[in-house]
């Protein structure tokens, strides 16, 4: 069984067990989280598509960690000008496990 949910403005396909590494959520590590917003569901074959979310689904997880994400860098450079800027960005995450798919 797996779904497609909504977490943070982005969409994952989860299962059950999962961890998924999602933009950084509000709460303690170890909390409760549960995520409504369930567009698709597979039970083995049997596809429920949401319009645009599945009525009654839910998916319950639990904030493993927080974490940062690597660096990346951003080079800006304009040729014969001189013009050279760098910049780095370190997304701030969450880790979260999947615990259950409730339909």
């Amino acid at each position: 069984m797996y779904a497609i949910v909504e977490i943070a403005g982005q969409q994952f396909k989860v299962e059950q067990g999962q961890e998924v590494f999602v933009h950084r959520l509000n709460g303690e590590e170890g909390a409760k989280v549960e995520f409504d917003k369930v567009l698709l569901v597979d039970n083995e074959g049997s596809v429920k598509v949401g319009a645009p979310v599945v009525e009654g689904a839910k998916i319950d997880g639990k904030i493993v960690s927080h974490l940062r994400g690597d660096k990346i860098l951003v080079f800006k450079k304009k040729r014969r000008k001189g013009y050279q800027k760098q910049n780095g960005h370190r997304q701030d995450l969450s880790k979260v496990l999947i615990e259950k798919i409730t339909v």
